[in-house]
């Protein structure tokens, strides 16, 4: 359980009148949120099973806006608001390729949603607000410091993410308000993001844009209507210029085809493969979950060609109690 017992010094906290919103209300719509996961869940072993993080009421019922990792596989899901209101809820969605999860409060939060805005209207030097559970003391004054791709290593791409700094210390579901008061994005992972001179820590942010065209399907269908990416199970590392396989899922199927931890891929369907995202991007570009990505790795000094039956990520994970 984290510790809410802190606060960012106060030059660092939004100021009272200092802005054209309601900063009251928009820092109020940012609720904490605590996951419980079953010991056998598939994500139990990397992600635990007790989780917390924050999330962003977005619509008058209590739909709130997460990040998945934070309650994927979830048994039991809080939400409790800034007055201390305590409400069950459940996951509606979670999206692999996006990282956003819905979350549905089966109670009355009495909070006002916040409204969305776009991240493409975010510039690099722009002043933004990184809010998490409880108010202003946990809010924090950042700049946009980058916008550019990221690639993560569980088979993980954004064209165009955000990064902030100063770093919020609990950046899961948290949000980001632009010089507007709208949401902009969601709060994901702490890096290391070099701003010149040297390489501060801040927050990467999946930007609200893309949640737009997949927001009705999420919450009808639980999950986007389009073919599931193709999933192999790797997580890869760039290292010294080549991409190594720091590790594979257990019964996943690179595992399954013999891919190995050391192995580095050289190709993928017969094509050099350079950097994270092209390797994925490559993956990917093969066709949907089910389709057989073929592999050329290099492994202790010899070639090999792996042909991997891809899978639907989806399918290893415990779905939801209640949609």
């Amino acid at each position: 359980m984290e510790n809410q017992n802190w606060a960012f010094p106060a030059h660092l906290q939004p100021k009272p009148g200092a802005y054209g919103f309601n900063l009251e209300s928009a820092l109020d719509s940012v609720v904490l949120l605590r996951a419980e996961i079953p010991e056998d869940a598939f994500t139990a072993s990397f992600l635990g099973t007790e989780r917390v993080g924050n999330g962003v009421v977005i619509r008058d019922d209590g739909l709130v806006l997460t990040i998945g990792y934070l309650v994927t596989e979830a048994s039991a899901i809080w939400l409790t608001t800034n007055e201390g209101a305590v409400v069950p809820a459940y996951t509606v969605s979670y999206d692999q390729s996006t990282g956003f999860a819905l979350v549905q409060a089966l109670g009355r939060l009495k909070l006002a949603p916040l409204p969305r805005g776009s991240a493409a209207s975010c510039r690099v030097g722009d002043e933004v607000l990184v809010a998490g559970h409880g108010g202003r003391p946990h809010t924090v004054k950042a700049k946009v410091v980058d916008k550019r791709e990221f690639a993560g290593y569980w088979e993980y791409v954004l064209d165009e993410a955000l990064f902030t700094a100063p770093p919020h210390p609990q950046w899961g579901g948290s949000a980001l308000i632009d010089a507007r008061g709208r949401l902009a994005g969601i709060g994901s992972l702490l890096v290391q993001e070099d701003a010149g001179g040297g390489a501060p820590q801040g927050n990467m942010i999946v930007p609200i844009d893309l949640l737009e065209p997949i927001l009705d399907d999420m919450v009808n269908f639980g999950r986007a209507q389009r073919p599931p990416r193709a999933w192999l199970g790797i997580y890869a590392a760039e290292v010294s210029g080549q991409l190594a396989i720091a590790g594979v899922t257990a019964n996943g199927p690179a595992a399954e085809a013999g891919v190995k931890v050391g192995d580095v891929v050289v190709e993928v369907q017969g094509k050099p493969v350079k950097g994270l995202a092209n390797l994925f991007r490559a993956i990917w570009d093969v066709g949907p979950a089910g389709v057989t990505v073929e592999l050329t790795v290099a492994r202790k000094g010899k070639i090999s060609r792996l042909s991997v039956r891809s899978a639907d990520r989806q399918n290893f994970l415990k779905k939801p109690l209640m949609h």
